[in-house]
């Protein structure tokens, strides 16, 4: 019997996943990100081997037993940086074919109908990747606010930072976004809060999103506003990468893949009101099954396998390992 290993890293949790080679998924590990831009390379390592050896316990498997393996990293954004991920997850021990990429990738391998497409990620921040049937890739920097790329956690909390500014300096009417603010901070009115801001004594979270998901769908005017300009600029993102590997015309699926997306219409109808003006055949779907599963199946096709067939075997058995 073969086996597989799959490991997502994000920013804020890494999980590994491993399979057998009928799809069925038997060894689940978890631990904390390991983003190299936040905590380095030796943390990434750290979560990798802790990730790993929880799956190995769980499915019973040692390393010569694994015969292919992927590794879909949060912050692994350029050529440069691939031999030093490789480099760290050397220290795994594994002597089979292993690939590792962006994370952004995962959804696109596990989400599409054969790993073409676009994939749209909104979590904590944004990334998207994108591949034609030709091979030809298609990305965004990943970075966020500073290059333009918006629509994650932290951009929608940002947003409404300039909403409840906008209504302090009565350029707009009072919204409840500044309640929650003033709340989630401790300050003691808006001033305190925009001070407090200023000089770093108060900061924000990714979390506030959805307290923002929350006034908006209760009606307040500034919120719906400030999730309607997210979900624009997720279908903007989704938009550009689609032209970047020559699919606007054709019927692309473009997958949406991330806790944001978890707040439903509010946010995907906007989205998708974009997409389709600019790529009309566009199929717009719903990341189904755990991330880790896109680089699990990255890694049967380092052995040479086609994980396809056995997608939604490997989603279901996931739903029952996977915490």
């Amino acid at each position: 019997m073969k086996y597989f290993l799959g490991i997502d890293v994000g920013s804020s949790k890494t999980h590994a996943l491993i399979a057998d080679e009928n799809g069925g998924c038997i060894g689940f590990g978890k631990s904390s990100g390991g983003n190299h831009q936040g905590v380095g390379y030796e943390r990434l390592g750290t979560v990798l081997k802790e990730s790993f050896e929880q799956a190995k316990q769980m499915s019973g498997v040692e390393n010569a037993d694994i015969a292919g393996a992927g590794f879909g990293v949060a912050g692994f954004d350029f050529p440069s940086e691939k031999e030093a991920h490789l480099k760290t997850i050397a220290g795994l021990g594994l002597s089979c074919p292993l690939d590792v990429f962006n994370d952004g990738w995962n959804g696109l391998i596990s989400g599409t109908s054969h790993g073409v497409g676009v994939n749209v990620t909104a979590g904590s921040g944004i990334n998207c990747r994108g591949r034609n049937s030709s091979g030809k890739e298609g990305r965004v920097v990943g970075n966020g606010v500073n290059f333009g790329e918006h629509g994650g956690a932290i951009e929608i909390v940002l947003r409404a930072l300039q909403v409840v500014n906008h209504a302090w300096i009565r350029r707009i009417g009072p919204t409840v976004l500044t309640k929650i603010f003033l709340e989630a901070t401790g300050a003691t009115d808006e001033e305190n809060l925009m001070e407090g801001l200023s000089d770093n004594r108060y900061h924000l979270f990714p979390y506030l999103a959805l307290e923002i998901f929350k006034a908006a769908r209760a009606g307040d005017q500034a919120a719906m506003g400030v999730i309607r300009w997210s979900g624009e600029e997720l279908g903007w993102i989704a938009v550009a990468v689609t032209r970047q590997i020559e699919m606007q015309n054709d019927e692309v699926e473009i997958i949406q893949s991330g806790s944001v997306f978890e707040a439903g219409d509010i946010i995907m109808e906007p989205m998708k009101e974009i997409v389709l003006t600019h790529c009309p055949k566009a199929k717009l779907i719903r990341l189904v099954g755990a991330p880790v599963i896109g680089p699990l199946m990255w890694g049967m096709q380092m052995a040479g396998i086609d994980p396809y067939p056995m997608r939604a075997k490997m989603i279901e058995t996931a739903k029952e390992i996977v915490k």
